[in-house]
């Protein structure tokens, strides 16, 4: 699933970084704008925004601002306080998903169209509630694995927590990036 989110988004950001040049181009050098071309990158656009949530989500690598982790001491702390965070999200984003879908059906209703090529809106339109339904298929994952973390128990839950060397994602992405050392000739 990471591969294919990395090769769409990629394909995403350069499509619409592409249809930037060739504005800019024609329309500083050759003078010259392509009628149409804003609405044709509005789809890449609103895709690459409502997929890159998605990714954010599927990583658990959204902004947080995690201000009572400080005063936490142990892994079952954390993760109660996760617990509690990740069902207020998922409220939250089950509502938010609620009101995409009743915009959906809107949009499907009206049958709306861009106004220079008449291309249905409804390609990018949907994006938002796609994105939201998988956002909330994903808080939704994290919060029962979180619930499972606490049901299972354990001594890794009653290990306190190095507020002065937290762990991080980006710590294990550092370390995938670091060169290892070749055991064979070592």
């Amino acid at each position: 699933m990471e591969r294919i989110f990395r090769y769409v988004l990629a394909l995403l950001i350069s499509t619409v970084a592409g249809f930037q040049f060739v504005q800019v181009i024609t329309r500083y050098v050759f003078e010259t704008p392509v009628m149409g071309l804003e609405e044709v990158a509005m789809i890449p656009t609103l895709w690459l925004y409502a997929l890159g949530a998605v990714n954010a989500s599927r990583e658990d690598t959204q902004i947080r601002a995690n201000v009572l982790e400080i005063f936490l001491s142990t892994e079952r702390a954390r993760h109660i306080l996760l617990v509690i965070s990740e069902s207020l999200s998922l409220v939250i984003s089950l509502w938010l998903t609620s009101w995409a879908w009743d915009y959906l059906r809107y949009a499907i209703r009206v049958g709306k169209e861009t106004p220079t090529l008449y291309l249905p809106t409804l390609i990018y339109e949907s994006a938002l509630f796609l994105a939201l339904a998988a956002m909330s298929l994903y808080v939704g994952w994290h919060l029962i694995g979180h619930i499972r973390a606490l049901w299972r128990g354990g001594r890794e839950l009653d290990t306190p927590i190095d507020h002065e060397h937290p762990h991080t994602s980006e710590l294990d992405e550092f370390q995938i990036l670091e060169p290892q050392e070749d055991k064979t000739h070592g």
